[in-house]
């Protein structure tokens, strides 16, 4: 009879297996088949097709008794649902606020399997153990943070998965990948491949990657399986919202500095025969500047051009007309700079929260901001994901990566349901006349 056993990140078939079975490759030292863990689901079921008899040591797992006092939401459920229906693999995609954590515990409750769960950041983290602990009647690990201990249910940072993946990878029936986007990156994708979790559930506001990682994830946890969109949810479940595009000038001396770094940055585009269409276009410019000093200044004065735009005066003189207008209203201010973010802390007196704050501080920012002693914070990038951002409803992007993934993240950031029914506003403000112009209405 053949066996399947769980091996350092391979599934080990064992007994002389035949030929023909999906992903293995004959082990001619050791006279057995490996597959590799992820495809441990795709070869039982071959396996039952056949009709082959096998003993599965792999995932030999404990029941659980589990349930939930969440009671799901229509699209919750349908979402749900969609990933039953897909054999428990793949990845939904629903909008910041949804409720994602809560699809996440109810596909638990639904298998009763010890679980994984995988987020990119301390704050989550910590938010999915606080969830789990309230939930569920039993213990909770916890790997990261300086902590390492396993359970039935663990909650583990990406970085402590990568790192413990193939030692604990049959020991899970479900995992569930929160921000599943970031499973794209080259060594995360290893989390993946070295577990066997038949059951794996992906979660995001944004699936697809502009390099293309997403296909990755496909092949790794499941395709997506079902899509809500903000405008699915504005107005019922979220709060209805309106964008406001401000476009703003160059002062005359920013305008020659912008076309004067633009300019170089064109003119070797043009000299060099190279046509940027694609991320991995720009990727494979980034190689050349390595040994090419000519590209290598083209891509400097890129991003001297790129702060010029972004860090635009008049932009922070317009901010100072929105918060004035906006003055009983709670306000996250976005930038893509750590030093403009300190510039306008100081300038209005905002709190600011960058990569430089330290958690303890940030969490004191945010708790006074959630209790109403701040109307208002200033931030570059760490609020787009990975943080439980108390209600706001105003944004204003001063600047970005101009991303559809980042847009979308900070738009959600204020949708939560207000409880005076409002509407949200989110102001963009772009530097007319210079790439940003472009890149908005692109994206837009």
């Amino acid at each position: 009879m053949l066996e399947l056993t769980y091996e350092s990140g391979t599934i080990r078939v064992s007994g002389d297996p035949p030929s023909g079975l999906p992903s293995v490759e004959y082990d001619r030292r050791s006279q057995t088949g490996r597959a590799p863990a992820y495809r441990y689901a795709e070869l039982a079921a071959a396996l039952d097709e056949r009709g082959l008899a096998y003993e599965d040591c792999v995932c030999s797992l404990p029941t659980l008794s589990l349930s939930t006092a969440y009671d799901l939401r229509d699209y919750q459920q349908a979402a749900l649902d969609a990933w039953r229906g897909a054999e428990d693999r793949g990845c939904l995609e629903l909008p910041t606020g949804s409720g994602k954590t809560v699809i996440g515990i109810a596909a638990m409750v639904a298998l009763g399997t010890p679980t994984l769960v995988v987020v990119p950041t301390i704050d989550l983290l910590e938010q999915w153990q606080r969830e789990l602990q309230q939930e569920f009647d039993q213990p909770v690990g916890r790997m990261g943070g300086g902590e390492q201990r396993v359970e039935d249910i663990t909650v583990s940072t990406y970085d402590s998965a990568y790192l413990r993946a193939d030692e604990l990878g049959d020991r899970f029936g479900l995992v569930v990948f929160d921000e599943v986007h970031h499973l794209g990156g080259e060594g995360y994708q290893d989390i993946a491949r070295l577990l066997a979790a038949p059951a794996r559930l992906g979660l995001t506001a944004t699936f697809e990657r502009p390099d293309g990682a997403h296909e990755t994830i496909e092949d790794l946890v499941g395709p997506l399986a079902r899509r809500v969109s903000i405008d699915d949810l504005a107005g019922e479940h979220l709060a209805d919202y309106d964008i406001k595009r401000i476009e703003v000038s160059l002062t005359p001396d920013e305008r020659d500095r912008y076309e004067e770094h633009q300019g170089t940055f064109t003119d070797y585009l043009k000299h060099s025969n190279i046509q940027l269409r694609s991320g991995s276009d720009y990727q494979e410019l980034v190689k050349r500047s390595g040994n090419d000093p000519a590209a290598r200044e083209a891509l400097l004065a890129k991003q001297r051009a790129r702060e010029v735009m972004m860090n635009a005066r008049r932009k922070v003189d317009r901010l100072a007309t929105i918060l004035d207008r906006h003055r009983e209203d709670r306000i996250i201010v976005f930038t893509a700079h750590t030093d403009l973010v300190y510039r306008l802390s100081e300038r209005f007196l905002i709190p600011a929260i960058t990569h430089e704050t330290d958690a303890s501080e940030r969490r004191e920012i945010l708790e006074r901001f959630r209790d109403g002693t701040y109307s208002r914070v200033v931030t570059a990038n760490v609020l787009d994901e990975g943080v439980d951002v108390p209600d706001a409803n105003v944004a204003v992007v001063l600047s970005g990566s101009g991303s559809e993934r980042e847009f979308t993240q900070r738009l959600g950031r204020i949708l939560r349901p207000k409880a005076d029914s409002g509407r949200a506003l989110l102001y963009e403000l772009v530097t007319e006349e210079t790439a940003e112009e472009r890149v908005a209405r692109r994206r837009r």
